[in-house]
C-alpha cells in the first residue's frame, strides 16, 4: 500500500493534524489487518504442505519395505530356481525308469517276504541266466566236510565228483567271481552221497555276494545312482547286469534288514531327547506320469555333544503327506524333549507335557541372516552379533556333560537371553510391522520358551543342526535323481537312509558296514538282531578298515 506525502506541518492547525493522525492510523490498521490475513493465509498453507509431506513420508516408508520385500522374496526364489533342469523329454524318460524300478523292487521285496515264511518245495523256473564273463579273475573257496566218515553209518568216504556254482562279487572298483566248490563223497557203506551244505547267500539263489550287494545300495541310497545308470557303468566294466536284476536285489536285500531297520527306530526313540524335522519328497503319482508330494521324517538320537557314551542313531520314515498324524504315530511312544522346527504338525504333541518343545536358534537366525544378506541394517547386524555371543558359548561347552553345559549356560547364556528379549522388544516398537525384520523378532519371540528350554537342561542343544544334517543327503538325492518312483520306493529310501545314516554316525564306511550284515543277517537269529547294529560292530569294523589302509 502506497503512502500519499505528509503536508507541512508547521502550516496545519490542530484540528488538522487531528484529522492527519487519525487517518495514518487506519492506514496502519487496515495495513495490519491485512498482513495478518496473509499470515493466515500462510500458516494454512503451511499446514496444508504439511499434511501432504507426512502422506508422501507414509508412502515412501511403504514402497521402501514393499521393495525390500520384492528384493527378498526375488532372491528366494533365485536361490530355489538355481539348477533346475528344464529337458522335459529327460525328466519324463528318468521318471519311467525310476518307476519301473520301484515296481520291480517292491515286487523282489514281496517275493523275498513269502519265500521267507512259506519256503517253496521246489526251485521256482527262473529265466535262464547268461554266463558270467570269463574274463574277471576267478577266487576258489572250497566247503569241505569235517571228518571223512560217513554221518549215517560211519563209513569211509570216497570223493567222486564235486558241486560248482558261481556268486558275482564287487571288490572297490572291480569285479571278481567267487567259485564255490563242494566236494562230493559216496559212502563206501551204503553209498549216501555227502557234502558241505551250501554256503547262505544274503538272497535266496541269487547272484550277487554282500559286497555286491552293498555297493549296489550306497550307490544307489548314499550316491544318489539310480539302477539303470549303475547297470550302465556295470557294462562299461564288461559285466552286464540289468536294471531288473538290480532292482530285485534292493527289494530282496531290504526285506532281508527290515528286521535291523526296526531295532534302530526302538533305539532312537529311546532317548529322552529327539531332533526332528521333515523334508518333501516327490514321488511318482501311479497311472498319472505326474509326481505328488511325499514326506520324509527323520528322527535323530545324538547326545555325544552333552558328553553321554549312548551310540547316535537316525531313524527315517516315510509319509505320503505331511499331516500332523504321521508325527504323532511315530513318537507314540516317545517322551522327552523334541528339538524341531516350527512346524504346526508337532504343536499338538506338546498338549499332556509327555513332549515338551524345544525349538531352534538356527532356525531364528536365518531369518535374521537371509534378511541381512540382502540388506543390512544396524538391526540385523546386531541380532546376528547377539545370536554369534549364545554360539560362541556352546563352543566352549560342546561335549562337556551336561551338569557343566546347564551350570556354564546359567551363568552366561542366560543374562545375554534375557537382555536379547528386551532389546528385540524395543526394537519392534520402532519398526515397521509390515517390515522383514519386524518379522524375523516376531518369531523369536513368539517361541521365547522353546528357544530359551536349552539353558534349563544341560543334555539339550541350541539348534536342530543334528536333524538337518541327516537331511542333507536327501536334499543331495532329490536333486540327483528327482523323485522316487512310488510309495513303497519311499518306504524303501527310509530304511536305507536309516541304516546308512546310522553308520555314518558311529563313524562307519556305509558300504563295509553294510557288506559286513548283509555276510552275517542270512544266518543271524533275529532275538539277537542288536549285534548287527552300527555301534555294535563299529570297534571291529574301525580296525578292519585302519589295516586295510
Amino acid at each position: 500500500m502506497d503512502s500519499a506525502p505528509l503536508p507541512d506541518l508547521d502550516g496545519l492547525d490542530r484540528e488538522a493534524l487531528k484529522a492527519l493522525l487519525i487517518k495514518h492510523q487506519e492506514e496502519l490498521l487496515s495495513l495490519a489487518a491485512s498482513h495478518e490475513d496473509q499470515l493466515r493465509s500462510l500458516e494454512a498453507e503451511l499446514e496444508s504442505q504439511r499434511h501432504i509431506l507426512s502422506e508422501q513420508g507414509q508412502e515412501l516408508r511403504s514402497s521402501s519395505e514393499q521393495i525390500e520385500h520384492l528384493k527378498l522374496v526375488i532372491e528366494k526364489l533365485r536361490r530355489r530356481v538355481f539348477g533346475v533342469k528344464s529337458e522335459k523329454i529327460v525328466i519324463q524318460l528318468e521318471q519311467l525308469e525310476l518307476h519301473l524300478e520301484e515296481l520291480e523292487s517292491s515286487q523282489a521285496e514281496m517275493e523275498a517276504a513269502v519265500e521267507r515264511v512259506r519256503p517253496a518245495a521246489e526251485p521256482k523256473t527262473r529265466s535262464r541266466r547268461k554266463p558270467l564273463p570269463e574274463h574277471l579273475p576267478r577266487e576258489v573257496v572250497s566247503h569241505t566236510l569235517h571228518g571223512d566218515s560217513c554221518p549215517d553209518c560211519g563209513g569211509q568216504l570216497r570223493q567222486f565228483g564235486e558241486d560248482v556254482s558261481e556268486q558275482l562279487e564287487y571288490i572297490p572298483d572291480s569285479f571278481k567271481v567267487i567259485r564255490h566248490v563242494r566236494p562230493k563223497f559216496a559212502c563206501s557203506g551204503c553209498e549216501r552221497v555227502v557234502e558241505a551244505p551250501a554256503p547262505s547267500r544274503p538272497i535266496e539263489r541269487g547272484l550277487a555276494g554282500p559286497g555286491l550287494l552293498a555297493h549296489v545300495l550306497v550307490s544307489k541310497f548314499a550316491d544318489h545312482l539310480p539302477l539303470y545308470r549303475q547297470s550302465e557303468i556295470y557294462a562299461r566294466q564288461g559285466v552286464e547286469i540289468e536294471r531288473s536284476t538290480l532292482a530285485g536285489w534292493v527289494g530282496g536285500a531290504s526285506e532281508l534288514l527290515a528286521p535291523l531297520i526296526n531295532a534302530i527306530q526302538r533305539h532312537v526313540l529311546a532317548g529322552a531327547k529327539l531332533h526332528a524335522d521333515d523334508t518333501p519328497m516327490p514321488v511318482l503319482a501311479p497311472g498319472s506320469g505326474k509326481t505328488k508330494t511325499g514326506r520324509l521324517w527323520t528322527y535323530v538320537r545324538d547326545d555325544r555333544p552333552a558328553g553321554e557314551d549312548t551310540a547316535p542313531a537316525v531313524w527315517f520314515a516315510y509319509s505320503q503327506d505331511r499331516k500332523g498324524e504321521h508325527p504323532r504315530q511315530h513318537l507314540k511312544n516317545f517322551k522327552g524333549g523334541l528339538q524341531a522346527d516350527a512346524y504346526a504338525g508337532f504343536h499338538h504333541l506338546y498338549g499332556d507335557g509327555a513332549i515338551y518343545e524345544v525349538a531352534c536358534w538356527a532356525h531364528a537366525r536365518r531369518k535374521f541372516h537371509e534378511i541381512h544378506a540382502i540388506h543390512a541394517s544396524p538391526t540385523t547386524t546386531e541380532a546376528l552379533a547377539r545370536i554369534g555371543a549364545l554360539y560362541a558359548i556352546e563352543e566352549e561347552v560342546r561335549g562337556k556333560p551336561a551338569d557343566l553345559r546347564l551350570s556354564v549356560r546359567q551363568a552366561r547364556a542366560t543374562p545375554l537371553l534375557e537382555d536379547m528379549r528386551k532389546w528385540m522388544e524395543k526394537s519392534l516398537r520402532s519398526l515397521s510391522a509390515k517390515s522383514e525384520t519386524a518379522g524375523a523378532i516376531r518369531y523369536a519371540l513368539s517361541r521365547w520358551r522353546a528357544l530359551t528350554r536349552y539353558t534349563d537342561d544341560g543334555l539339550l542343544e541350541i539348534d536342530n543342526s543334528a536333524a538337518e544334517r541327516a537331511l542333507r543327503a536327501v536334499a543331495l538325492g532329490r536333486k540327483n535323481y528327482l523323485f522316487a518312483g512310488s510309495d513303497c520306493g519311499g518306504e524303501r529310501a527310509a530304511a536305507m537312509y536309516s541304516l546308512i545314516g546310522s553308520a555314518k554316525l558311529n563313524g562307519l564306511d556305509p558300504e563295509l558296514y553294510l557288506r559286513t550284515v548283509l555276510s552275517q543277517i542270512p544266518d543271524h537269529p533275529i532275538s539277537r538282531i542288536h549285534q548287527l547294529l552300527p555301534w555294535n560292530l563299529a570297534l571291529s569294523l574301525q580296525t578292519q578298515s585302519s589295516q586295510a589302509a
